[in-house]
C-alpha cells in the first residue's frame, strides 16, 4: 500500500482552491451541525500544523485560505487569514471576504486585501446571506474584483447547512452577473449539484467562468462534470477540498478512477488554479 495520496496518484503538485483555517468562532456556528453529522469532523479548530500535515499527505503545495463574513459580522476575518499566510507564505494564499451591507467599505477592504496583503481572490457565500449573486449588493464587489484583476469566488449548488439552496442556483443568477461583467473571472465552488447542467451550460457560454470541486471526493463527482473535465472542459475545472470539512487526501483517494490523461490531471490539480489565481510555481 502506498504511504500517501501523492504516491498513489503520482501527483507532483496540487493547489487546493478552497480551504479554511477556522477559528473557534467559526466552528461554533450552528449551521455546521449537518456537516458535523455527515462527516464526523471535530468541532475544535485544527492548529495550523495539522492543516499543513493534511496538505502534505495529499501533495498540496499551496492552499487558498478563505475568510468568511456574514450578516452577523466576520467569522474568519481577513486579518486572521493574513496572519496565517504570513506565517507560512510558501504554503498559503489569502481569499478575502467582505460585508455586503457596506458597499464602500467592501470596496476599500478588497483593495486593502489585494494591494497590501497580497490576497488573490474574493469569496462571498450566497447561502450565508440568503442573497443570490445578481443582487445589487454584490455589484460593488464585482467592480472591485474586475478593477484589481482578481477572481470572484462563490458557492454554487445546494447547501450542506440547513439554509435555502436557491441562492446557489446558477441560472438565472450567475448568468446575469457574467453578462453584466464580461471582464470578471468567476469561480463557482462545490460543483453546483443538482443544477449540474446549468453549471456546464455557463462554462460553455462564458470563457471566464470556472468550476471548483470543493466539498466532493472526486469519485462522487457528477458523471457529466467528469466527462467535461476529461475533454473540452479540462482548462475550466479546479481542484478544491473545503478543508477541514473534508481533507484533500480523502478527496483525491480515488483520483485514478476519473480516467484523466496526464494533461487533464495536471490542469485539474494545479495548472488551472495557478493560471486563474496568478500563482507562481
Amino acid at each position: 500500500m502506498p504511504d500517501s495520496v501523492t504516491e498513489a496518484a503520482d501527483v507532483v503538485d496540487v493547489v487546493d482552491a478552497w480551504m479554511q483555517q477556522p477559528n473557534d468562532r467559526f466552528m461554533r456556528q450552528p449551521w455546521l451541525e449537518t456537516l458535523v453529522r455527515w462527516t464526523g469532523m471535530d468541532r475544535h479548530a485544527p492548529p495550523v500544523r495539522d492543516t499543513i500535515a493534511a496538505m502534505d499527505r495529499a501533495g498540496v503545495s499551496c492552499g487558498l485560505l478563505s475568510a468568511w463574513h456574514g450578516p452577523t459580522g466576520p467569522l474568519i476575518s481577513n486579518d486572521e487569514v493574513a496572519a496565517v499566510v504570513a506565517s507560512h507564505p510558501d504554503r498559503f494564499r489569502g481569499v478575502a471576504a467582505v460585508d455586503l451591507t457596506d458597499p464602500m467599505g467592501a470596496v476599500r477592504e478588497i483593495r486593502r486585501c489585494v494591494r497590501e496583503l497580497g490576497f488573490v481572490a474574493v469569496r462571498v457565500v450566497p447561502w450565508l446571506w440568503n442573497l443570490p449573486p445578481n443582487d445589487r449588493r454584490y455589484y460593488p464587489v464585482y467592480v472591485a474584483c474586475a478593477e484589481l484583476g482578481v477572481p470572484f469566488c462563490t458557492q454554487i449548488g445546494h447547501t450542506g447547512p440547513l439554509c435555502p439552496s436557491e441562492p446557489g442556483r446558477p441560472i438565472p443568477y450567475l448568468d446575469e452577473v457574467l453578462l453584466d461583467f464580461p471582464e470578471l473571472v468567476v469561480v463557482g465552488g462545490h460543483v453546483g449539484y443538482p443544477w449540474i447542467h446549468e453549471v456546464l451550460s455557463l462554462a460553455t457560454k462564458y470563457p471566464n467562468f470556472y468550476i471548483d470541486t470543493s466539498a466532493y471526493a472526486v469519485h462522487r463527482l457528477p458523471a457529466e462534470l467528469v466527462e467535461f473535465l476529461r475533454g473540452r472542459g479540462r482548462e475550466r475545472v479546479l481542484f478544491g477540498s473545503n478543508y477541514p470539512m473534508i481533507t484533500a487526501a480523502d478527496c483525491l483517494r480515488r483520483l485514478d478512477e476519473l480516467g484523466l490523461d496526464d494533461e487533464a490531471k495536471g490542469l485539474f490539480l494545479s495548472g488551472n488554479a495557478r493560471r486563474v489565481f496568478a500563482l507562481s510555481g
